[in-house]
């Protein structure tokens, strides 16, 4: 059974990611101290981290550097609120496995997982960071969209949906599964914000992907 160490120091959220991987058969350690997170890596017990960047003492780029520097080779997952491109890039280049905004998709989090975990016993399969349907493509690893070749800006909550889209490409997906799924442990019941995104999705995607299934949600066509 891998253990996974979630370095975070909002404990809502650190509970939320908890209790999602202690259910999907995973065990679990949090901690909200980046220095004490290194120290728990160094032990050699952890099988990957979920590392957020915003932390009381070191920061998550800190953390990162210092396990690197010492060795560490697990998979690291940055999560964090901090999303611009520069960001990613500089998380990737400091030796991030992975880099995954806030607000995030706990199923996207938990897939994100178990690729790394495999990809670390030596099964890697680049493919499977890039999601695909008709001219449409996301890759998972860059936060990039593209659409016939051309590249597309999508914000990180709409690329999050767009993800939920094509790793679900037919299926109706209800208004409760996109919010639940795009806004995680924030997501209010009675939003209208799912119909507000598709919008931004049509309009930078194409109109034809999405189709609007009365009654029940959106679907990828």
């Amino acid at each position: 059974m891998s253990q996974i160490l979630i370095v975070e120091d909002e404990p809502r959220i650190a509970a939320f990611i908890a209790k999602g991987l202690k259910s999907a058969g995973f065990t679990t350690l949090v901690e909200a101290s980046g220095v004490a997170a290194v120290q728990l890596a160094l032990a050699g017990e952890i099988d990957l981290v979920i590392l957020d960047i915003g932390l009381p003492d070191i920061d998550g780029f800190e953390v990162l550097s210092r396990l690197r520097g010492q060795g560490v080779t697990i998979p690291v997952i940055m999560l964090t609120a901090r999303s611009s491109v520069a960001d990613t890039v500089a998380g990737l280049q400091s030796g991030a496995d992975d880099y995954m905004p806030k607000p995030f998709s706990f199923d996207e989090l938990l897939a994100r997982i178990h690729l790394r975990l495999r990809s670390d016993a030596g099964s890697s399969d680049s493919a499977a960071m890039v999601l695909s349907h008709g001219d449409l493509s996301l890759d998972l690893r860059t936060r990039r969209a593209s659409v016939g070749g051309r590249s597309v800006d999508l914000t990180a909550r709409e690329f999050t949906l767009a993800e939920m889209f094509l790793r679900n490409p037919g299926h109706v997906l209800s208004r409760e599964q996109l919010l639940s799924g795009a806004w995680g442990y924030d997501f209010d019941p009675g939003s209208n914000v799912v119909d507000v995104y598709v919008r931004y999705l049509r309009r930078k995607l194409g109109v034809e992907f999405f189709e609007t299934v009365r009654g029940m949600g959106y679907r990828l066509v």
